[in-house]
């Protein structure tokens, strides 16, 4: 680990858009119409903890408006669930349109501007018992959806994002290549229809990791990883480019509505993904992780790599960029702004070297669920969850100042982090 101490000073322009992020089923609670929320009713062994009020987001949203005005945020990142927008097939709630206005009402009051995301892992129940996103012949129904809420709030959004991380959309019993192919479908029609209603720009939120062989002198390690890197990365920027969605294996599709289908790149980066060709399932473990544990838990986020966001972006040259996910999970708060600091250096390198970065959301505002328990915690504000009570951590003030000045300085660090946190063994 490089030591931040001795960083340069680093800052962006003022018209850097800086903020946070979260997601409804995360952070709001009593998602009970969800697919999520039947999942853990009905297969708890899959789940450590069942989300129940979550942060509770939903009853304390004015208090979570009032967070992001204090902690100075300028632009926030949530999502509309469609499970609570029409809880039942064909049966729109209005109390629940009516939340979200207000939301967003009290959002624009408070000079911050918003990225709602359409799709983030709240799909109804019943729409899954039709297919879902796995069934050509449900597409329909999000359709439905997509046109009834999206007039309902375009005066009050700034930015629009159709589904989050599709590129890495699973579910048990599917076939992930062909589901990953119809949620892309999904979303150009999602563009297509926002475009009737609004001007805003429109991205669809991708889960960006580099993905880099494990003995890098090694053929076989370089052919697993380029395969990966498609797979992961790769085929996304083409259907995006081109309109053409290519899997290995599976026939190539052409969808000429997907070509263009977005307004600028919108990326979820955290960590790397390490390829060995020795392996049964190609991977391998982070060097990395054999020294850093951040939680009680061996968790995905144990890999800090912040020149693969650098290496990464270049590959987006041809549009504007967001970060809209960039975080860690850790107990110890100080590893978040170890993080904070690489990845944004990262950034900075970027745009450099002509990446046109625009803005930087963090992962997470809170901590929340995060999908099947509440151990990993990536938010700056720690949340009580007995009592959701909210307090900032040092992050989220060192944040702040941040924002505050465009960018940081060494003495900003040290007022933050005096001492550099000491890496953990795995026991």
């Amino acid at each position: 680990m490089l030591n931040l101490h001795n960083y340069p000073a680093i800052t962006f322009p003022e018209t850097f858009l800086w903020g946070s992020a979260t997601a409804a089923h995360q952070i709001e609670g009593d998602d009970i119409h969800s697919i999520n929320w039947r999942d853990q009713t009905m297969y708890p062994e899959r789940f450590i903890h069942h989300s129940g009020k979550a942060c509770n987001s939903y009853q304390l949203y004015k208090e979570d408006v009032e967070l992001l005005k204090t902690l100075g945020h300028q632009a926030y990142r949530f999502s509309i669930p469609w499970s609570r927008i029409e809880p039942e097939e064909g049966k729109f709630c209005r109390e629940a349109v009516d939340h979200y206005i207000d939301l967003l009402r009290l959002l624009k009051e408070a000079g911050i501007r918003t990225f709602v995301t359409l799709s983030h892992g709240s799909d109804p129940a019943w729409f899954w018992d039709k297919g879902g996103f796995a069934d050509r012949n449900a597409f329909p129904y999000f359709e439905r959806y997509v046109n009834f809420i999206v007039p309902q709030l375009e005066e009050n959004v700034d930015f629009w994002m159709t589904i989050n991380e599709i590129n890495i959309m699973e579910r048990p019993g599917y076939d992930k290549f062909e589901l990953r192919k119809n949620y892309m479908i999904c979303h150009a029609k999602a563009f297509r229809i926002i475009r009737r209603y609004s001007g805003k720009p429109v991205g669809a939120p991708h889960a960006m990791a580099a993905v880099v062989p494990k003995d890098p002198h090694f053929e076989g390690d370089k052919a697993f990883a380029a395969m990966e890197d498609w797979l992961f990365n790769g085929f996304f920027y083409h259907a995006l480019r081109t309109g053409e969605l290519v899997f290995p294996h599976y026939p190539a599709e052409t969808f000429p509505e997907m070509k263009d289908s977005f307004d600028f790149w919108a990326i979820n980066y955290y960590t790397r993904k390490e390829v060995s060709s020795r392996t049964k399932n190609g991977g391998a473990v982070l060097p990395t992780c054999e020294q850093l544990k951040l939680i009680d838990k061996e968790f995905y986020m144990s890999s800090f790599y912040p020149e693969g966001l650098c290496n990464e972006l270049q590959r987006l040259k041809d549009k504007p960029v967001c970060i809209t996910e960039n975080g860690c999970c850790c107990a110890d708060d100080r590893w978040r702004i170890v993080k904070l600091c690489q990845d944004l250096s990262a950034i900075r390198d970027a745009m450099d070297s002509g990446v046109d970065v625009r803005g930087y959301l963090h992962w997470s505002l809170l901590d929340n669920y995060e999908w099947v328990s509440f151990i990993p915690r990536f938010g700056m504000v720690h949340v009580d969850f007995k009592t959701f009570e909210r307090t900032p951590k040092p992050s989220a003030w060192m944040f702040r100042e941040i924002i505050a000045n465009h960018g940081f300085t060494p003495d900003t660090v040290r007022k933050y982090l005096p001492e550099l946190p000491e890496f953990k063994l795995f026991r």
